[in-house]
């Protein structure tokens, strides 16, 4: 298995002696590339979620994408950025074709019902 591979919104498996199975990872959609590389402040925060989602969500119709936010406590958890995040989280809870989960899960589902093993 991979993870955190920075190359699409889509799992799928990478060439090699032994196939290994990439899920998503934004580093774009990261914490410390937003607020602490790219100054962004909680309201940007916020609008650039509902952006993302909405995108992806269009581009789902012909195939399931996965919107990977990377939180790191050390950066998120400031009690300055918390009613963001909530506010962010909300808007992603509230709609009805999301399934919030984790990288484990995304991965066991594409093995199990996606797309078969590659031969090795």
């Amino acid at each position: 298995m991979c993870w955190n591979w920075c190359a699409d919104d889509q799992p799928f498996y990478l060439n090699g002696e032994k196939p290994m199975l990439s899920v998503p990872y934004s580093t774009v959609l990261n914490d410390v590339m937003l607020f602490g590389g790219n100054g962004l402040s909680g309201e940007g925060f916020v609008q650039l979620i509902k952006d993302q989602y909405e995108q992806l969500s269009k581009e789902a119709d012909d195939h399931v994408r996965v919107m990977g936010i990377g939180l790191h406590p050390f950066i998120i958890n400031q009690p300055f950025r918390q009613k963001y995040l909530d506010l962010a989280l909300d808007f992603i809870a509230e709609q009805d074709d999301v399934w919030i989960t984790t990288s484990d899960d995304i991965a066991a589902h594409f093995k199990n019902n996606v797309a078969d093993r590659p031969a090795a």
